[in-house]
């Protein structure tokens, strides 16, 4: 009887609590005196950076990094109901990307600039510090070889077949076509209520690994 070669899939999936919240944010305004808006998007954005930079510490934190854009102006000159035009509205705005370390400190700096007026959140992303993705990238990676080899033994012991041999690993994909694999899970924020401050509950941070391997297998010894 010669070899069967048996290919399979590996996987592992695995999470961790978030580290790191980076919010998204702006600061908008419109109207129709141009000078106005723009005074008072400089106005309330300083207000939010003030804020920002005192808690800002890149080793301790609460803020680890941020950056702020320049403002930006532009008009638009809207409709009416029944097709007349309107005067101009102009607008100005500003964005904010700030990363916390401290989900407390994340849910009071949110508490306070919701008094701002223009203030407004895109998206909380919930992260791991680099340290730790490569840990548990690292953790992955190896539990998805055992995945695989396991997957190959079963296989080959369905078949009455001996001990596997593994001959190729690779990168999921790598080795030929398999089915497209579902879209990542993108960490999205769950609010509680229950203080004076807006309460974050940051969701698991999932780290995975695929790997194809291809294995040879031959009559039990």
């Amino acid at each position: 009887m010669t070899d069967v070669e048996i290919t399979v899939r590996g996987a592992c999936r695995t999470s961790h609590p978030a580290e790191r919240g980076t919010v998204s944010a702006h600061i908008s305004v419109e109207g129709d005196d141009a000078a106005r808006v723009f005074a008072a998007v400089v106005e309330h954005s300083h207000l939010a950076r003030t804020s920002v930079v005192a808690l800002h510490d890149p080793e301790a934190g609460p803020v680890t990094s941020w950056v702020g854009q320049d403002v930006r102006t532009w008009a638009t000159r809207p409709w009416s109901q029944d097709g007349a035009q309107l005067p101009l509205v102009h607008h100005a705005r500003t964005d904010l990307r700030v990363t916390f370390r401290d989900v407390v400190a994340l849910g009071a700096w949110l508490t306070e600039m919701s008094t701002v007026e223009g203030f407004g959140v895109e998206q909380v992303e919930w992260t791991l510090t680099e340290a730790r993705e490569e840990e548990l990238t690292r953790t992955a990676r190896s539990r998805a070889v055992a995945d695989a080899r396991s997957k190959a033994r079963d296989y080959a012991a369905a078949l009455g077949l001996g001990e596997v041999r593994v001959v190729a690993l690779a990168d999921a994909g790598m080795l030929g076509p398999h089915p497209p694999e579902e879209p990542g899970h993108l960490a999205r924020v769950a609010l509680a209520g229950g203080g004076p401050d807006l309460a974050l509950v940051p969701q698991d941070v999932e780290v995975s690994c695929e790997v194809d391997a291809r294995f040879t297998a031959g009559p039990p010894a």
